[in-house]
């Protein structure tokens, strides 16, 4: 019974989906644009700016199939993580590595968590900003956390990822899109070098993101 069960629940999620990345292209005609590497079969952590719940399904969908299996966008576990249909999405649609958005002594570090899941092979979608940006700024400040996954995993590529649009098609609060044209741009990947340090790092990570920002978009 087991076993049926979850053949049900593994058709179930595969039609889902479909019908995500499908929605989500109809609703945002959404784009890639892969202006510094190509989709290849590499582990990767696909960085982004963050503005909206939907940010990871956009890069999600646009990647192809087979990237799509290996990459696990980073959520959170209070939001992605419940009994109802959006945890069924996070957890069987999305394969979302889910974490505590604030960390506790009863249950494992987040970091820990993705570490794990790097280590098990797959490639993330991360937000670096740690939170959605709902303020003017074209970026929060970055956390630490992407310098960690540097420092575990330095033969991984860590690919910028901007988002243009999104924010404006389901602003916070709203619950029906609004039609838009969206974009994903991937700049160039890069490493940890040898000894950089976080800081360096971080201005690195963060001046590549902001060199993929459409012309004309404020500082």
């Amino acid at each position: 019974m087991a076993a049926v069960t979850s053949l049900i629940s593994n058709a179930a999620a595969r039609i889902v989906a479909m019908g995500a990345v499908g929605l989500a292209r109809f609703i945002t005609g959404v784009r890639p644009d892969w202006r510094g590497c190509r989709p290849e079969a590499k582990q990767r952590v696909y960085f982004a700016n963050h503005a909206s719940h939907g940010d990871f399904v956009l890069i999600w969908t646009v990647l192809p199939e087979a990237l799509r299996r290996a990459t696990r966008p980073v959520a959170a576990q209070d939001y992605w993580g419940g009994n109802g249909l959006r945890g069924f999405i996070g957890r069987s649609v999305f394969n979302a590595v889910l974490i505590e958005r604030t960390p506790s002594q009863d249950k494992p570090h987040p970091l820990e968590v993705l570490k794990a899941a790097l280590a098990d092979g797959c490639s993330l979608i991360f937000f670096p900003e740690g939170t959605r940006n709902t303020t003017d700024e074209a970026l929060l400040p970055f956390k630490n956390g992407l310098y960690h996954l540097a420092v575990a995993r330095p033969e991984a590529e860590f690919v910028p990822v901007w988002i243009d649009n999104l924010s404006r098609v389901m602003p916070k609060g709203q619950y029906l899109p609004i039609p838009l044209l969206c974009s994903v741009a991937f700049g160039p990947p890069m490493r940890l070098e040898p000894g950089e340090s976080r800081e360096s790092f971080l201005a690195c990570a963060r001046a590549a993101l902001l060199a993929l920002r459409p012309p004309g978009q404020p500082a």
